[in-house]
């Protein structure tokens, strides 16, 4: 079916050319970009970050030809200035002026929503966790390295292993200023901070370092640390060893556990 000369007329000009794009561009968005796989509805932030970008092009397209940019000012010159169009203009100003109040209308309104969860810097660690396969019991454990063998060969250990794994986010001078500390969000851990490790048991930074970020509990959201699970890459006594290091280089003591009658 040919198109007839009045559609022809409106797909050539560079408004209605304009006008469809982002039309189309909204389309694509919102309705099209859920559907491929993996992909979910696009936040309405994200919708307008989008749609302010392809209105740009469109500009920069229809002002770079100075006769396609005059032809783009006709309809909308026609509609501010003749007669034939009053109902067309009056029609523009009610509707301006609705998108405007429905706008501030949202953004100003008392909205009804659920409590935030409360975000735990230091969450309660589970009373016992699997290793490997093992299962652990967290609560009143001590760090064993500081029962059996040299704690100096245990402290020798733990750096070498700090220096291989740990230091490039925590840093030569465990302060959590690490080479690659600052492409992450919250930044890595600041050993000398005395609101780290010097509040911890040690039983807390072996699971903390084991689990990593993955293992945190939903109350320490959204501050989800970056650090990987070290199980998948440590043996228990390598992390114990970095453990002895962490404290001995820091000069903090580690928390215990509270006693009852002499006994933990």
């Amino acid at each position: 079916m040919t198109p007839s000369p009045k559609t022809r007329r409106y797909a050539d000009h560079p408004f209605w050319q304009a006008v469809g794009l982002l039309v189309l561009a909204y389309v694509f968005i919102v309705y099209v970009i859920p559907l491929f796989p993996g992909s979910s509805i696009v936040p309405k932030s994200v919708v307008l970050q989008y749609m302010l970008t392809v209105l740009v092009g469109v500009l920069i397209y229809v002002s770079d030809n100075e006769e396609r940019w005059a032809r783009f000012q006709e309809p909308i010159h026609a509609m501010l200035v003749e007669p034939r169009l009053r109902l067309v203009r009056a029609g523009a100003v009610v509707v301006v002026t609705a998108l405007v109040g429905l706008i501030t209308y949202g953004q100003v309104r008392t909205t009804v929503a659920a409590p935030p969860n409360l975000r735990s810097i230091h969450p309660a660690p589970p009373a016992e966790i699997t290793f490997r396969g093992q299962s652990i019991t967290l609560t009143g454990l001590d760090n064993p390295l500081r029962h059996e063998g040299s704690l100096d060969e245990h402290m020798a250990e733990g750096k070498r292993i700090y220096y291989q794994n740990c230091l490039p986010c925590h840093g030569d001078h465990l302060d959590g200023q690490g080479h690659f500390a600052p492409g992450f969000n919250p930044l890595p851990a600041n050993f000398q901070d005395n609101g780290t490790i010097a509040q911890l048991t040690e039983s807390f930074v072996f699971w903390r370092v084991a689990k990593g970020g993955p293992g945190l509990p939903r109350e320490a959201t959204p501050w989800n640390s970056a650090m990987p699970k070290w199980e998948d890459f440590l043996t228990d006594k390598e992390i114990w060893s970095v453990i002895v290091y962490l404290y001995g280089q820091t000069g903090w003591k580690p928390r215990t556990f509270e006693t009852v009658s002499g006994k933990k």
